[in-house]
C-alpha cells in the first residue's frame, strides 16, 4: 500500500533505546483529518497511555482546520488508539512487569487510512 509520511517524533530516537514497533490506527474527527491532509500535526512531546483498557495519546497537536468553525476540536485532546484486543493485552503486561513506556514515533497515511507507529522502551 501507498505510504506517505505526516509526522515525525523528533526527539524519540535521542531519548529512548527503541525495542519494538506496532502499527495502530487513531480515532480522528473530520476536521483533524482535514488538518493533517494540509501537514498541521505534530508529534513532539507525545506519548500513549493505557486507561481502562483502551490505549489514548496524549500530547499530540493537530492544528484546529480553517474553515472548520464549530466543529474543530480541542487541538490537544487525548485520541484514542485502535487495537486488538490481544495487542493491549500485551502493552498493559509489558508497561507494568517491565516498566516500558509508549512512545509515537510517526503519523503517517496508509492509503487512506491515518496509522501511528507506537513503539515502545
Amino acid at each position: 500500500m501507498n505510504t506517505k509520511l505526516i509526522a515525525k517524533n523528533p526527539t524519540a530516537y535521542h531519548n529512548y533505546i527503541i525495542e519494538d514497533k506496532i502499527e495502530t490506527g487513531i480515532v480522528l474527527s473530520g476536521t483533524e483529518i482535514k488538518s493533517i491532509r494540509m501537514g498541521k500535526a505534530n508529534l513532539k512531546d507525545s506519548y500513549a497511555h493505557i486507561k481502562n483498557g483502551e490505549v489514548f495519546i496524549c500530547g499530540m497537536h493537530i492544528s484546529p482546520y480553517e474553515h472548520g468553525n464549530i466543529f474543530n476540536k480541542d487541538p490537544l485532546r487525548d485520541r484514542k488508539l485502535l487495537l486488538h484486543k490481544k495487542e493491549i493485552n500485551k502493552l498493559i503486561g509489558l508497561t507494568k512487569q517491565k516498566g516500558y513506556t509508549l512512545v509515537p514515533i510517526s503519523i503517517y497515511f496508509k492509503g487512506s487510512f491515518v496509522k501511528v507507529e507506537l513503539r515502545y522502551w
